[in-house]
């Protein structure tokens, strides 16, 4: 399954994210929507699965969860908006992460892209998909889930 990843909208739907993510299963967004209008936009893709953000206070994007858990060919996700990781790779996770089971944590805020996999569960952040802002490139991730297992990959816009 190919799935698309955004974050970090803050209310603008760049249609290179549309033709970016043309063709994929489903869509996550991990939070800072800004406006309805972008899920329902995204939705003209396909499915979309969503969380709010620090800066969805108020309106429609309030009402999304802070967190969702979604299984994805076979692969546990969790999609958040905020993750702090320890400084070091070698201390251990958060207790919630461990206990958890996740495959992979899908989050934004920080507006810069992140891979990385910590103690078995991938950490991905697609950067922020909406307008241009703290100098860096607006970008969107896909996630790529088979029977060998996730795939990550950063597409910049």
């Amino acid at each position: 399954m190919r799935i698309g990843v955004v974050s970090d909208t803050h209310g603008y739907l760049n249609p290179r994210v549309v033709e970016v993510l043309e063709g994929v299963d489903r869509i996550l967004h991990a939070g800072d929507i800004g406006s309805q209008e972008v899920i329902l936009g995204l939705e003209g893709v396909a499915p979309v699965t969503a969380v709010r953000g620090n800066n969805d206070r108020t309106g429609p994007t309030a009402g999304y969860p802070e967190e969702q858990v979604v299984i994805i060919g076979g692969r546990k996700l969790l999609i958040t908006h905020q993750v702090k990781l320890p400084n070091k790779d070698t201390e251990l996770l958060p207790q919630a992460f461990r206990d958890s089971d996740v495959d992979a944590v899908v989050y934004g805020h920080s507006h810069i892209a992140h891979q990385e996999w910590r103690q078995g569960i991938l950490f991905f952040n697609p950067g922020a998909a909406g307008k241009r802002r703290f100098r860096t490139v607006p970008s969107v991730g896909i996630l790529n889930i088979d029977g060998e297992g996730i795939k990550p990959t950063v597409i910049l816009l």
